[in-house]
């Protein structure tokens, strides 16, 4: 009995495999556009502080250019973005995943 399930065993591993690195190649990602070649050395910060342009680019390559006040409007939203590493965008592979924000509370009767 237990030799007619392995298949299936297997199966459900391989696909659990499969998910988790699609499901990790699936979240947007911060890339330095005006400085190609960062790779870590610094933060989003101080890379602003400089004049450097940031993007998103999606999980489909999508890439939307950041404005400045998109990114101080990030900082009150989302702090922990600016002490992220900085990656250029022919890095993009290497570069970490934005952090999700906490799910927001909604006050009842809004």
């Amino acid at each position: 009995m237990i030799w007619t399930l392995l298949p299936f065993g297997i199966a459900a591993v391989f696909l659990t495999a499969i998910f988790l690195v699609a499901s990790s190649a699936l979240a947007d990602k911060l890339v330095c556009v005006s400085n190609e070649k960062l790779r870590g050395e610094e933060t989003v910060i101080n890379c602003l502080a400089r004049g450097e342009k940031f993007a998103i680019v999606d999980n489909k390559g999508a890439v939307r250019i950041l404005s400045r006040e998109e990114f101080e409007l990030m900082k009150k939203i989302n702090p922990e973005l600016m002490e992220m590493k900085a990656y250029g965008i022919i890095y993009l592979q290497e570069a970490p995943e934005m952090k999700k924000l906490p799910r927001l509370a909604v006050p009842e009767g809004q």
